[in-house]
């Protein structure tokens, strides 16, 4: 009896996985159910009441009377509509002085008098209140200029180290919602999530759950607070919201502060606020799964890929300027993400794939570390043990690699040149590994032609890894539905189109010089030195 696969077993799981969480997501949007009538409580938007909003701002979180201001007011409030409140906010001394700031939403019932006070307004029975705190503190982003300029102010910039010490920044968007669901809740079986914010009135119903949108505050609209920063534009939207999207921001915001115990930093989170802001249901549960194939294929990928190499001895066949420049071009990606201060959940798997990249840069090398007495060790390569298979495959190599360095390095270099002169930097290490990542987006494409023409030459590809291929190239075109839905640079768009024309030209090949698939996977190495012979007899004839 022969036992299913260990990949096979892990996928399978994994699927299920999602496939449950997926249906897990969706149980928050339907309520629950209230079987007895006596039981249940209504929502108090259900007789549309007129509502009054009010918002009032402080420097503390519980703040005493003297600090409080009021900086908005809306006696006929229509909580059915989205609307955006631009406000221009006097920024106080103390948060000046890399101090805090806090919102005060008040939704009260319209019979309440407008010039009564804060407290008086909050103590209601029938007023519904949330602190929101309108700065954050982050570190400042760094500076960019031109590196050939003279002038003094630039000068000083660059004199100037910028600080890795978080200071407090207003967030210029800040969004509120009410949940406008006209449902009934059990009172016994209330969403424990919820259960912090509800209040019930003496009518027994719930009245407006008024809660903070946090996904829709991104890092991108935080504004550093500095000490002439006397005022700032702030602009404050409503949205209304359903039953289960409510909750299922509750349960994102959960997970993000368990995120942070983990060590992640406010700008990874940030990273995750933009797959669920402005997102329904069905687009998100697709693009869960989308991201779990992905996440999937490449596991699947880089398995197939260790597993290839690990047991590879021959390397006829296979371009070394190929595995050279995956490996450079890798790393110099992970090095562009580092100093863009990426996310960790992007840092992550390009440093594990640089790692597998370099690796296999030491095999197809045949290089050795010899470890003497001095801490660094010495690299030793072994060339004695290249076949004349291997031999004349880095002869093709070689020579398609001649051909394009004569296009691509002149490109390379008057990018760079382009760069300098035009386009402002943080420093000189960031304009060369900039240079670099542009290079390898753009170009990076031609170093994947030079095992097409080693295949050409040699007739054959059964000597490439078609496992681990196959689940690349699926994870290309995953990448192509991401370039639609996803925002991302223009040039990372344009390269994902682009391998796709590369795939398709392997494929062909494949269909060209087909393997027997009746052979065993070892004995598919024979065939390359024989496709070289062949290539040997014709040039004779």
């Amino acid at each position: 009896m022969q036992f299913p696969l260990f990949s096979f077993i892990v996928s399978g799981v994994f699927l299920g996985y999602i496939c449950y969480s997926i249906y897990t997501v969706s149980l928050l949007f339907t309520p629950p159910k209230c079987l007895k009538s006596n039981n249940c409580i209504t929502s108090y938007l259900a007789d549309q009441p007129k509502l009054q909003l009010s918002l009032f701002m402080s420097s503390m979180r519980r703040p005493l009377k003297s600090e409080i201001s009021k900086i908005y007011m809306d006696k006929d409030f229509d909580y059915k509509n989205e609307q955006n409140i631009p406000l221009v906010i006097d920024v106080p001394y103390k948060t000046r002085q890399n101090g805090t700031l806090f919102l005060h939403v008040l939704l009260s019932p319209k019979s309440l008098k407008m010039d009564e006070s804060f407290n008086a307004v909050k103590e209601d029975v029938y007023t519904v209140y949330k602190i929101i705190k309108m700065t954050e503190y982050a570190v400042p982003q760094a500076k960019t200029f031109n590196l050939l300029g003279e002038d003094e102010d630039n000068d000083k910039t660059m004199k100037k180290r910028p600080t890795s010490k978080p200071v407090s920044h207003m967030k210029s968007k800040i969004t509120f919602t009410i949940m406008t669901d006209n449902i009934q809740l059990p009172r016994n079986n209330i969403p424990f999530e919820l259960l912090y914010d509800i209040k019930i009135s003496p009518q027994k119903t719930f009245l407006p759950l008024l809660n903070y949108n946090f996904l829709y505050t991104r890092y991108r609209d935080l504004k550093r607070i500095t000490l002439k920063t006397h005022e700032m534009n702030v602009t404050v939207q409503y949205t209304p919201i359903s039953f289960g999207k409510l909750r299922l921001i509750l349960h994102v915001e959960a997970a993000m502060q368990s995120f942070k115990q983990l060590g992640f930093t406010d700008k990874d989170i940030d990273e995750v606020k933009g797959i669920f802001a402005d997102t329904n249901l069905y687009l998100l549960a697709g693009t869960v799964f989308i991201s779990a194939m992905h996440l999937l294929f490449d596991f699947l990928a880089f398995k197939n890929d260790i597993s290839f190499w690990r047991r590879k001895n021959n390397l006829a066949g296979l371009s070394t300027q190929t595995v050279l420049w995956r490996a450079f071009s890798q790393a110099v990606i992970f090095l562009y993400l580092l100093d863009e201060d990426s996310s960790l959940l992007v840092l992550i798997p390009a440093g594990i794939g640089t790692i597998i990249e370099l690796w296999k840069v030491k095999k197809i090398l045949r290089a050795r570390f010899i470890w003497s007495e001095s801490i660094v060790p010495k690299i030793k390569f072994d060339w004695s043990q290249c076949t004349s298979a291997e031999t004349k495959t880095r002869e093709f190599d070689a020579e398609c690699m001649k051909y394009f360095s004569y296009l691509l390095y002149p490109l390379v270099g008057l990018g760079a040149i382009y760069s300098l002169l035009y386009l402002p930097h943080k420093s000189w290490y960031s304009w060369c590994i900039h240079s670099m990542a542009n290079g390898v987006y753009a170009f990076g494409f031609l170093f994947m032609l030079p095992q097409l023409f080693v295949n050409y030459k040699l007739k054959s590809i059964a000597h490439l890894p078609w496992r681990s291929f196959m689940y690349k190239a699926f994870n290309t075109f995953i990448d192509d539905v991401f370039a639609f839905i996803i925002t991302m640079p223009v040039a990372h768009r344009v390269a994902c189109f682009r391998d796709d024309a590369v795939f398709l030209v392997y494929l062909y090949q494949r269909w060209l010089y087909p393997v027997d698939k009746s052979r065993i996977d070892s004995s598919t190495i024979d065939e390359v030195p024989s496709a070289i012979n062949s290539e040997q007899n014709k040039k004779k004839n």
